[in-house]
């Protein structure tokens, strides 16, 4: 820890649990609670005061909920780790929250230690998931995966390795990182790329971003 603590927001509108969590978090001496919102919005204000290594972001809360909450902070402040921290085990929620670029999640029923190890490990770069929850964000995530390759396969009529490099290239992939993952020669994925274009319509890397934009 190179002698500085671990700072932590607390945004949770339930202000007793929100307590609770500060004194469980401020009996290790590696962390210090910087503050605790009562919302979204009131989370985005006390991160300008003073920001946060840590934030522990409750799913529902009035004004601006948990899940808006993560997009804005990761998109202004792509360093702090957010974990979600809700009594509510629902699959839907947690993609979305991850998808924005939440660390992990937690139920508010984790013990104190465990509450503590998550903050450290989330803050070292770790997701946190708890076992029970870890199946079920699997599930949700094939699930829009294949939702995405049916789409393409029916709007474009692409083959498999089309729809694989379609998606790689529309999450920012470049042609050598394509190359890498697939183990396949540059050469080939240009072959593949030029098909992907005549078959979406496209020209260049924007417009066929934005013909797929159209279609997931």
């Amino acid at each position: 820890m190179n002698g500085q603590r671990i700072k932590v927001l607390i945004a949770d509108d339930q202000t007793i649990l929100a307590e609770g969590i500060k004194s469980v978090l401020e009996t290790d001496v590696e962390i210090e609670v910087t503050g605790i919102a009562s919302d979204g919005f009131d989370a985005l204000e006390k991160i300008k005061e003073n920001v946060p290594d840590v934030v522990l972001m409750d799913i529902r809360m009035p004004n601006m909920n948990g899940v808006v909450a993560t997009q804005r902070v990761k998109a202004e402040y792509p360093e702090i780790k957010v974990v979600i921290l809700t009594t509510f085990d629902d699959s839907d929620y947690i993609l979305n929250a991850i998808n924005y670029g939440a660390s992990g999640y937690l139920l508010k029923d984790i013990g104190g230690a465990a509450l503590i190890d998550a903050v450290k490990n989330a803050y070292a770069g770790d997701t946190i998931l708890p076992a029970k929850i870890a199946k079920r964000i699997a599930d949700a995530a094939k699930t829009v995966s294949s939702d995405r390759e049916i789409k393409l396969k029916r709007a474009f009529s692409l083959s498999d390795r089309e729809v694989e490099i379609a998606l790689m290239m529309y999450e920012g992939f470049t042609n050598r990182q394509i190359t890498s993952a697939l183990r396949i020669s540059e050469g080939t994925v240009r072959n593949y790329i030029s098909a992907i274009y005549i078959k979406t319509g496209s020209e260049n890397r924007a417009t066929f971003t934005e013909a797929l934009k159209k279609v997931l």
